[in-house]
């Protein structure tokens, strides 16, 4: 499987989007994010990977009623849910829950280690769900 058209692709959606939502918000109400913020404020500017992402089990034969991308909430420990960009669930099984995340300057440092200690936060939370009993035995 060739990917390169299909990662070019998702690029594009990303910056495209980021720049719309950034020049966008704030325009009805005048009200803006500071920075950069107000450019994926809108969640919507890594669609195109989640897409990506998702063609992966669905090109490895599975049934498009296993991949989720909207309705994606599990049950947490630490909190009580989760909602996730793509999750997959074969025959009452889950497989996958994945989250994305952009790095965009100019704070790499700090934004790094946020998104270190959210993805840790995140396994932590749903293996503890799932250790605690919060899914059906697999």
């Amino acid at each position: 499987m060739d990917y390169h058209d299909r990662v070019s692709k998702a690029i594009r959606h990303f910056w495209r989007v980021r720049t719309q939502q950034g020049n966008k918000q704030g325009s009805a109400t005048g009200k803006k994010d500071a920075g950069n913020r107000s450019a994926v404020t809108g969640g919507k500017h890594l669609d195109g990977f989640i897409r990506l992402l998702a063609k992966i089990p669905e090109e490895a034969g599975l049934p498009d009623s296993t991949i989720h991308t909207t309705s994606t909430t599990l049950p947490g420990y630490f909190r009580p849910t989760k909602n996730w960009d793509l999750v997959v669930v074969v025959d009452g099984q889950l497989l996958a829950s994945l989250e994305f995340k952009a790095h965009v300057g100019p704070s790499f440092g700090n934004n790094f280690n946020n998104r270190v200690e959210e993805a840790l936060g995140n396994s932590t939370d749903l293996l503890t769900a799932y250790r605690e009993g919060k899914f059906k035995p697999s």
